[in-house]
């Protein structure tokens, strides 16, 4: 039986072409495929700056300490996410804030978010969820109101737009930052980005990611020749190579068409569904047009004979490698041992209880979509309780 996966990279013979000459140059690392990585993104997005690290964590890492975070300083963020949103504040001592979601789309609540703003708050991590940006405007106003920083979590959504601009285009956040993971919407194979507008910021996260040291003679405190560098911070290795920019840029040029495919794959699953008792998918919001990174469907637990576990096993047991995102963060026996407790936030744990994560990636063949819709239907129809 033909598995298909929830999600899955697209490489093709341009793709391989770019790394191969690559591996050929000069360059490996810290080369100037880097710097045209972060140009490209920089662009398309509409962000003046842009500084290419490892992974979207260790970019979320590097927001926060360009933020000046620090230990005792609080941090918003939502539970619906991977762990790492929440997980980059801990890294700096911060302590990680969790606001309920809004119902509809799982997106972090504004108005939840502003009951969580206390005298030690200090930055807001709205997370893009499933390829839709989050509500930035209404977070923006909060977080300019109580002298907040804004570090949008665009891991889902490069190539959305809101509010007529790119994702990434830092209209309402301070930084924004992407992956570039196989199942993301374009990939370096691992990777990473943080997209600002401040000089100031990406002074300091260029010099973040590589062990805090500079070789720029207008910053140095001496000068010894051209030989010399200085270490004037802590810093990370963080550094993304060449051939993985390579592969980024040759990507990159494909989003559009990717996120095209997507769309229409979206627009077939909401024809299918649109009718069948007991499910819902993720609301869409006027002033978005969402990347469409993920597909959920959640699952009205009363309606069913089903447990979510049963409905997900007949999914495996059809071929259709469905998931679920995600647990809520504080769920976590790390989160638990550090005292947050369940029913923190209903409404994320109620959307948790009743997701399911259909197929959802560029490379699905029409076949591929309806045999994904044959097994849902059939799914409900066998688990679905008809008087309810």
């Amino acid at each position: 039986m033909k598995k298909i996966p929830y999600a899955t990279q697209w490489i093709d013979n341009d793709d391989i072409a770019a790394v191969v000459k690559t591996l050929r140059s000069a360059f490996l690392t810290q080369g100037p495929l880097v710097a045209g990585f972060e140009k490209a993104v920089a662009d398309y997005c509409g962000a003046k700056y842009a500084v290419a690290v490892s992974n979207g964590t260790a970019a979320l890492h590097l927001a926060c300490l360009a933020a000046d975070l620090k230990p005792g300083d609080e941090v918003i963020t939502s539970p619906i996410t991977f762990v790492a949103s929440a997980n980059a504040a801990l890294y700096v001592g911060a302590k990680p804030v969790f606001a309920d979601i809004d119902s509809g789309t799982a997106l972090i609540d504004p108005a939840e978010v502003k009951k969580k703003i206390t005298r030690k708050t200090r930055a807001i991590i709205p997370v893009d969820f499933a390829g839709h940006p989050a509500d930035l405007k209404a977070i923006k106003e909060l977080a300019a109101k109580h002298k907040l920083m804004v570090i949008e979590d665009a891991a889902h959504s490069l190539g959305a737009d809101y509010r007529s601009k790119k994702v990434g285009a830092c209209q309402y956040a301070d930084m924004t930052v992407l992956s570039f993971h196989p199942v993301k919407l374009i990939t370096s194979g691992e990777g990473g980005m943080v997209l600002t507008n401040s000089r100031k910021l990406y002074n300091k996260l260029v010099l973040l990611r590589t062990h805090g040291i500079t070789r720029d003679a207008d910053s140095l405190k001496e000068n010894h020749g051209p030989w010399y560098y200085e270490m004037q911070t802590l810093g990370f290795n963080y550094r993304i190579t060449d051939f993985q920019c390579a592969l980024g840029i040759s990507q990159l040029k494909k989003l559009p068409d990717f996120v095209k495919r997507r769309r229409i794959i979206v627009a077939a699953y909401n024809k299918a569904f649109s009718r069948q008792d007991g499910i819902t998918a993720l609301e869409n919001k006027d002033q978005a047009a969402s990347a469409h990174h993920l597909y959920i469907l959640r699952f009205a637990q009363d309606r069913f004979s089903a447990s979510r576990r049963q409905i997900f096993e007949a999914y495996r047991r059809a071929g259709i490698m469905v998931n679920v995102h995600y647990i809520p963060v504080y769920w976590q026996p790390y989160y638990q041992a550090l005292g947050y407790k369940k029913g923190l936030c209903p409404r994320a744990e109620k959307f948790y209880e009743e997701a399911i994560t259909l197929p959802l990636y560029p490379r699905m063949t029409g076949s591929d979509v309806n045999k994904v819709i044959r097994a849902t239907k059939a799914i409900i129809s066998k688990t679905i309780r008809k008087n309810s």
